[in-house]
């Protein structure tokens, strides 16, 4: 197969996978098992060109928050998304300075994929006839933060799925868990993206990247998850996370039995 087909099927992937709760770093970790293995630059980039697709979506979210600070709800949403980012930051780069890496085997994250599942599961019965708000509060804010980590130590956890589950015990009704994870997902991501940059510069790494595959991926991922995200705002009015659970059940149990 072509490089460049490969990186386009992986953008896709990331795209796909970034903002339901399945783990996009998981299924990038199994793609690239039969697919050619890309540098962690690549795959935390093409993260950026999923993230840059929700700007577009929730545009009248962020443009209150960059134009419209005169109003209180634009100023507490600002205030909330800066500390939920500025915790995953700090505690991020702590957590890379202490050699955090993704794994190379797929094992810790069928694992993680598996019981994922069965987590979502619980998360939903617990939540079933619970009275949920739509109060934004600083507990689901930090709560949110950890999840975020959560994420990052655990490929295969997944970044939203961590977030939205830990929002939802926390008694934050769906539609406004899943809105907040999506808005935190904007400049976590960009910001990751960015520091990789960064670091490939201080590497050197920078002229021995194919920036073109790289720009495949980002246009592709970006392309993946807006449809993505588009279609699963609508989908959480009206529906549990069940249906991913069952998902990640069956694939972490397929991962679990062709790795043994």
């Amino acid at each position: 197969m072509p490089e460049w087909l490969s990186v386009i099927i992986l953008g896709l992937i990331e795209g796909l996978t970034e903002f339901i709760p399945v783990s996009s770093t998981g299924h990038l970790l199994i793609a690239q098992k039969w697919l050619p293995r890309q540098s962690e630059l690549f795959n935390i980039l093409i993260q950026s060109g999923a993230a840059l697709a929700l700007v577009p979506l929730f545009w009248k979210k962020f443009s209150g928050m960059m134009f419209g600070l005169g109003k209180a709800e634009n100023r507490d949403l600002l205030a909330k998304l800066g500390v939920a980012f500025l915790i995953t930051c700090v505690a991020g780069m702590v957590m890379k300075k202490w050699g955090l890496e993704l794994p190379e085997s797929a094992r810790p994250v069928a694992w993680a994929t598996f019981i994922g599942g069965f987590v979502i599961f619980g998360v939903e019965y617990f939540c079933k006839n619970r009275k949920m708000t739509s109060e934004l509060t600083w507990l689901v804010v930090l709560g949110v933060a950890a999840g975020q980590l959560i994420a990052m130590s655990f490929p295969g956890a997944s970044r939203s799925g961590a977030t939205i589950m830990i929002a939802l015990m926390l008694g934050l009704a769906r539609p406004v868990a899943t809105e907040f994870s999506f808005l935190l997902g904007v400049p976590t991501l960009l910001a990751a993206g960015g520091y990789q940059i960064l670091k490939a510069y201080q590497d050197n790494e920078i002229m021995a990247t194919n920036w073109f595959h790289v720009g495949l991926g980002f246009i592709a991922s970006a392309i993946s998850a807006f449809v993505v995200v588009r279609w699963l705002i609508q989908f959480v009015q009206s529906h549990t996370f069940n249906g991913f659970a069952i998902y990640r059940v069956a694939l972490g149990a397929v991962l679990l039995l062709w790795l043994v």
